[in-house]
């Protein structure tokens, strides 16, 4: 009898093994014979520039002080750290060997030069999405930048995440190669911002949450919000209206906010301004205006009841306390926010403000201890910023000025403790 079990558990092994294999490798696309690098045209490499712009490649394959595009910056993970590779065209530790169907393999099924599988902090399951011109560009645009020698970090990841046998069990339960699928049923501006947010701009790998093994939900199609890891901001549902949602929001509004980090409705703050820094922010008018669109167009949920307790009316005293000491003098005593003599943002209205009310407070947590800095842009130059109050208040007294905020002005959010804000303190920062 032991023996019938040892074989049926044998034989039921190699099965799933094979079944991991066979969904591994039935989408695979393999490499043509003879396939090697190639230059693009004058105009290719100029779009490539765009896209990788658009995309925001470089800011994950550029260490802090490194050179461009030379890769080596540690991408932290709940599983450990993978450290982004080297897009420059050395041909010993770069991509100076790689054909564009190479290339174009690593962003559709996330396979590297020889075949192994690649880790998602590489956003593939959004990349997968990117039409094949699209990644030809980008390939000939990074042919031209310059080669710089530099080895790739292997990844420091615990057992068993940093086998390639456990990436292949992740990939068939959560990666199918996707691809651009426009809709017939809408217009070109929407098609071409659902394209943007979707793929090349992999917002998901934000906006979508992840689950306890990493993965988006609904392949990246989820836009629902969630915490980003190891990071401890937020980052809010665009599909919910006290959250992220622009579905009442004018278009030039939000192209406003994705352009130049502020808007009449509100501000780029944390992760987000950085990638308005670095990527929107010099998007083309016709593309941001494609991705408002889009956005403005997502289903909102219903907004759910907080199972928060209210604040204790001590700690709102003492907020308010704070708030006189600290704040009222930027932010109004109403809450109202200032502006500039000439009209520029200088400090945000709190009356009414999503950030302050939104349930997890996180954000709210993470930009009182470590301050609020919008992106420098054409459009806000000279950005105003708040200074960081994590060394001037204890963790209690940044939860009762919590509690004030979003129990004023006719807020009625749930109560923030001391616990939370320990919690949110740390983290990578912005």
């Amino acid at each position: 009898m032991l023996k019938r079990w040892i074989l049926f558990l044998g034989l039921l092994a190699s099965t799933l093994a094979m079944a991991v294999a066979w969904l591994n490798l039935r989408d695979e696309a393999p490499i043509p014979a003879g396939a090697a690098p190639g230059q693009g045209t004058p105009e290719q490499v100029a779009r490539g520039e765009y896209l990788a712009r658009a995309g925001n490649c470089m800011t994950c394959h550029t260490a802090r002080g490194g050179a461009a595009w030379a890769g080596g910056r540690g991408i932290a993970t709940p599983f450990g750290t993978v450290y982004a590779g080297n897009l420059t065209p050395d041909p010993e530790t770069g991509l100076g060997r790689w054909s564009a169907e190479h290339f174009w393999r690593a962003l559709h099924h996330g396979r590297s030069f020889d075949g192994r599988l690649l880790y998602p902090a590489f956003p593939y399951p959004d990349f997968s999405r990117i039409t094949r011109e699209d990644s030809d560009a980008i390939y000939f645009y990074l042919r031209t930048v310059a080669p710089v020698r530099q080895a790739n970090m292997p990844h420091a990841l615990g057992f068993p995440y940093g086998t390639q046998a456990a990436l292949a069990v992740w990939r068939a339960l959560f990666f199918r190669p996707g691809g651009a699928e426009p809709d017939p049923a809408r217009g070109d501006a929407w098609n071409r911002g659902a394209y943007l947010v979707r793929g090349l701009g992999h917002c998901a790998a934000c906006h979508g949450g992840r689950n306890l093994f990493g993965a988006t939900p609904e392949s990246g199609m989820s836009l629902d919000g969630g915490l980003i890891p190891m990071r401890n901001w937020y980052a809010p549902a665009l599909t919910a209206p006290e959250q992220a949602g622009v579905a009442d929001w004018e278009i030039d509004h939000i192209v406003a906010l994705l352009r130049d980090g502020v808007s009449p409705r509100g501000s780029a703050l944390g992760p987000m301004a950085d990638v308005v820094y670095r990527s929107l922010q010099h998007l083309r008018e016709d593309d941001l205006r494609a991705i408002a669109v889009f956005l403005k167009s997502l289903p909102q949920q219903r907004g759910q009841a907080s199972s928060r307790r209210p604040p204790d009316p001590a700690q709102i005293e003492l907020g308010a306390r704070l708030y006189e000491t600290h704040c009222v003098d930027c932010h109004g005593r109403q809450g109202q926010g200032a502006r500039t003599a000439a009209g520029a943002p200088m400090a945000p209205p709190l009356a009414g403000n999503r950030l302050v009310t939104m349930d997890p407070p996180v954000n709210l947590i993470r930009v009182m201890v470590h301050g609020g800095f919008l992106p420098a842009t054409r459009g806000n130059p000279r950005p105003f910023g708040m200074a960081p109050y994590g060394l001037v208040l204890t963790d209690s007294e940044i939860a009762a000025l919590a509690n004030f905020l979003r129990s004023s002005w006719g807020h009625a959010a749930g109560a923030v403790t001391a616990q939370e804000v320990g919690r949110f303190r740390g983290g990578a920062g912005d």
